[in-house]
């Protein structure tokens, strides 16, 4: 029986039962903020290794704290489309993996990254204090996630008596990037386990996401033939034209499928204007709410695909896809989405839940079969912007949900039969 079945005199029990390691997390407060402050001052964009490289140092000492043994794992290069269209590989480093109980009857996914969308040469470097909000690059999105995640374990494992929750911590430096060479950790990662806590920011009203749509990164390369556009204008096969084109054919599919869009965001090529341009790299994203809107963006991109290579004179190639699947409101989400509205009552939150046209870890983890809260870091805003904040508060509060939803998965008040009844 849930918390929720149980009414507010249960809650007052289980607020009562653990109302010392929720003062601790109370406690423990500026400890995470001055924590998240540290990790925020090194620069961990997504392609910047040497960044990436210290971050995994800091962060593989606070996370032994925890009873297991920290593993690197070594990722594998993932591909992308370079702005002179060739394919290059991409080195990504390593994903941080610790294993707590893996022999325990309930298993739980924690999932998080360490990588940010801010480049060393961003100008948002740095980090500071503004009433009670934190400022900075990744204090929300997602070092203080990882924050709130350390010491909702932290406070777990110091919690007396028998435990019957094991769980496995999964810190990745790719997730800005669509998790290319950390897919393959996170799908077997949901496979194993019963439910998933990603620690991505909850919206700075405190609500948390449900649904979220699936995300596909496309780079069309289009090759046409250079030309002087004085003396041999008509020999000439203009590359950016046909990736005009095919970025007008693009928007044009706007509005034509429910909850699906299509956002060119870039066009590489061309040079001189006294040149035909020979070459152009469009790339693209389309978000789709379900599978079957899935299936029909594909079908539209490869249209597109195939209008730009029968243009004359035009060669193309098309690199990417969908990398994350939607993730949509099944019955395992439900019960999940009862349990953390459970457990916020215990701590006096009314907590409210969203769709979001944004994806995360938690879409690899619900492709898998992994039931997942993914937003249980602190609340926040302006993300990937210089305008990026952590609410200051919300960090305590944050790591008692998590703290509250792992004792309630160890007391039986939630049940994981739960999920697959």
């Amino acid at each position: 029986m849930s918390l929720s079945q149980h009414g507010t005199t249960a809650q007052a029990a289980w607020s009562a039962d653990l109302g010392h390691w929720l003062e601790r997390l109370d406690a423990e407060s500026d400890a995470m903020v001055a924590q998240t402050t540290v990790w925020s001052a090194v620069n961990t964009g997504s392609y910047e290794q040497p960044g990436l490289s210290r971050m995994r140092v800091l962060l593989a000492d606070a996370f032994s704290a925890l009873p297991a043994p920290i593993e690197l794992v070594g990722l594998s290069r993932s591909h992308r489309v370079n702005t002179a269209g060739e394919t290059v590989a991409v080195e990504h480093g390593a994903s941080l993996r610790l294993r707590v109980r893996p022999e325990a009857p309930i298993q739980v996914a924690l999932t998080g990254h360490y990588d940010t969308v801010f480049p060393a040469s961003h100008p948002f470097q740095s980090n500071w204090r503004e009433g009670d909000r934190l400022r900075g690059p990744g204090v929300a999105d997602m070092k203080g996630g990882l924050s709130v995640m350390l010491a909702a374990l932290r406070a777990f494992e110091a919690m007396p008596g028998a435990k019957h929750v094991g769980y496995e911590v999964l810190l990745s430096p790719d997730e800005e990037i669509g998790s290319p060479a950390s897919a393959p950790l996170l799908a077997e990662l949901g496979a194993r386990a019963h439910l998933g806590m990603t620690y991505e920011p909850a919206l700075a009203d405190g609500a948390l996401v449900d649904a979220r749509k699936g995300s596909g990164n496309f780079s069309l390369v289009l090759r046409g033939r250079a030309a002087h556009v004085g003396r041999a204008f008509e020999d000439g096969r203009s590359a950016i034209l046909a990736a005009a084109e095919a970025a007008l054919r693009l928007d044009a599919l706007n509005g034509k499928s429910d909850g699906v869009t299509f956002n060119v965001g870039a066009i590489d090529g061309g040079g001189p204007t006294n040149v035909v341009p020979e070459r152009a790299v469009l790339r693209f994203n389309v978000r789709a709410p379900d599978d079957d809107a899935v299936i029909w963006a594909e079908v539209q991109v490869q249209g597109v695909f195939a209008a730009a290579a029968a243009r004359d004179g035009v060669s193309a190639h098309l690199h990417g896809g969908f990398a994350r699947r939607p993730k949509p409101i099944t019955p395992p989400q439900r019960v999940m989405i009862g349990w953390a509205r459970s457990a916020g009552e215990a701590l006096g939150l009314d907590l409210k839940f969203r769709p979001s046209g944004g994806v995360c870890e938690g879409n690899n983890l619900a492709a898998a079969g992994c039931p997942n809260i993914d937003t249980l870091g602190p609340c926040g805003g302006g993300l990937h912007s210089d305008e990026e904040f952590a609410l200051i508060p919300s960090f305590a509060e944050r790591a008692k949900l998590s703290f509250l939803l792992l004792a309630g998965l160890n007391c039986g008040a939630f049940d994981v039969r739960s999920l697959t009844a």
